[in-house]
């Protein structure tokens, strides 16, 4: 964006206030931007979008290893989701290994979601404290691993127990994830880029499709799925032991922005905490808005196509991945679009019009039908969740954006835990007649109800809620680097507060000044 240098208002204190403001911005085309100078001070002014730059110039921007950071953040969360949708795609196979009802499996669901915001809070603060690099290492293998653990579970207590660990260390790994790869990339790229990183989400349910239709509908063929994500984990992981710490992570320590110690650290949380929590909460509520939005649509979305549309385990997986190749699409077009058209705008009209195609969504009784217009819901749905990544980085604190990002994520994720749950729970209590004749439960008018809801929710929320779009997020140093250093003139002494402890510097030139 080229700037008009015409100075806006600064971003409105308060609830009401940045209500207000955020509402109104949305039918002003100039968007207010946050810049930020060379001494560090951020103001806002208005910026006149510039026309959206051919991707392949923007590609261009990115160096040799910005590409390499970037790959290895998608293939990381690519992982984490072929790792979550191996259970999620495979329902009915574990229901009948198991012994349990469809609704009972996905408790599993449920308690992978709830625990991820443990693993969040704990790997996103090592990833802003220590770097990007071992946490996600840690992260990685320990997942590959509990893939393992789950095909050795005997019984259904132990495969609850096994899923229950896997969501501790699921959680960590969307933070570091997004920081490494985002944080690299220049500022008038990060849109394109966005977009495309979330879709490692729908990129991973595409691939544990693929392979749960290569390994056919048997029930013990599901193990052979989870071998194949646990060896995934695991090769991302080592290969990311082959790159160094993030190069943002490293030029920031370079720049004099040195890691204090640990009282510096959970002394800038504090101050982080008191400033921003307003902003935290509303992150968590939107991220809660965004987690049900996917859950509600795609979790039981095989299932559905199985129960209620009569389709084979083959026929309704091929429609699953024109379905989730429908989102990596629209993620990387409506990501590329946020950096022209805004982040707010771009994701409340993708909510208003997956909203408007539900009907069409849940109404065809063919494969040919179904993928359709599973490829064009979730081409909004997606394009949604594609501009996300970028708006949770700019709205976090700059120290923070591993940690920030990762536990609003992970957080929504927890209180978004029982959609599949509901959504069964709901389905098989309500049963409907299919097309052929025969009882079914409602599936279909279960998920468009609280897709409508939800889509509705995600527009409100965003029109009224803040955009710090262009923010130069990737010039703060680590936790703990900006705790303002008093010097008192009197002694010529610097006091350092970092936490309870107090160090005393002597000023060795105060007698050089003086002579």
């Amino acid at each position: 964006m080229a700037s008009t240098n015409r100075p806006a208002d600064p971003l409105a204190k308060g609830t009401i206030a940045t209500a207000k403001q955020g509402f109104r911005d949305l039918f002003v085309w100039d968007q207010r931007v946050v810049v930020r100078n060379d001494y560090g001070e951020e103001h806002c002014e208005w910026q006149r979008p510039e026309p959206l730059k051919n991707p392949i110039s923007l590609f261009a921007q990115l160096s040799l290893k910005d590409w390499l950071y970037f790959l290895v953040g998608f293939l990381a969360w690519t992982a984490d989701a072929f790792d979550f949708h191996a259970l999620s795609i495979q329902t009915t196979k574990l229901a009948a290994y198991y012994k349990q009802s469809n609704t009972n499996i996905t408790t599993a669901i449920t308690l992978t979601l709830l625990l991820r915001s443990i693993g969040a809070a704990f790997f996103g603060l090592a990833g802003d404290k220590f770097g990007r690099k071992w946490p996600m290492v840690l992260n990685m293998i320990i997942l590959g691993l509990l893939q393992v653990a789950t095909i050795y579970a005997k019984t259904f207590q132990q495969f609850l127990a096994v899923r229950s660990l896997f969501g501790l260390f699921m959680g960590g790994v969307y933070g570091n994830a997004i920081a490494m790869a985002l944080e690299n990339c220049p500022v008038n790229a990060r849109g394109l880029m966005s977009g495309i990183l979330q879709q490692g989400y729908s990129f991973g349910y595409v691939l544990a499709a693929c392979v749960n239709l290569g390994v056919g509908g048997e029930t013990n063929t599901w193990k052979i799925v989870f071998w194949v994500g646990a060896g995934f984990s695991i090769a991302v992981g080592f290969l990311r032991v082959l790159f160094p710490e993030s190069k943002q992570f490293i030029e920031a320590k370079k720049a004099g922005h040195t890691q204090k110690g640990s009282g510096a650290f959970w002394a800038e949380t504090k101050v982080m905490l008191a400033k921003e929590w307003k902003m935290c909460v509303y992150c968590i509520i939107l991220m809660t808005w965004f987690n049900y939005y996917s859950h509600t649509s795609q979790d039981s979305y095989t299932t559905f196509m199985k129960q209620s549309k009569h389709l084979s385990s083959a026929g309704a997986t091929r429609a699953s991945i024109l379905m989730k190749s429908g989102a990596c699409v629209g993620g990387t077009i409506l990501g590329y679009t946020s950096q022209w058209f805004g982040r707010r705008r771009t994701i409340i009209c993708a909510a208003l019009i997956s909203g408007c195609l539900i009907p069409a969504w849940i109404l065809p009784t063919t494969e040919r039908g179904l993928s359709a217009s599973g490829f064009m819901i979730q081409f909004f749905v997606q394009g949604a969740w594609g501009v996300i990544p970028i708006h949770l980085n700019e709205l976090s604190p700059p120290a923070f954006r591993s940690s920030f990002v990762g536990i609003t994520y992970q957080l929504g994720n927890m209180i978004s835990s029982p959609s599949a749950q509901i959504v069964n729970a709901v389905a098989e209590a309500t049963m409907i007649t299919t097309s052929k004749g025969t009882k079914s439960p409602a599936y279909g008018p279960v998920m468009g109800v609280a897709t409508a809801i939800i889509a509705i929710g995600i527009a409100v929320t965003t029109a009224v809620g803040p955009e710090k779009k262009g923010r130069h997020f990737e010039e703060a140093g680590p936790i703990g680097a900006s705790l303002e250093i008093p010097k008192d003139i009197d002694n010529g002494s610097i006091t350092e507060k970092a936490g309870a402890e107090t160090v005393e510097i002597a000023d060795t030139k105060r007698n050089d000044e003086k002579v």
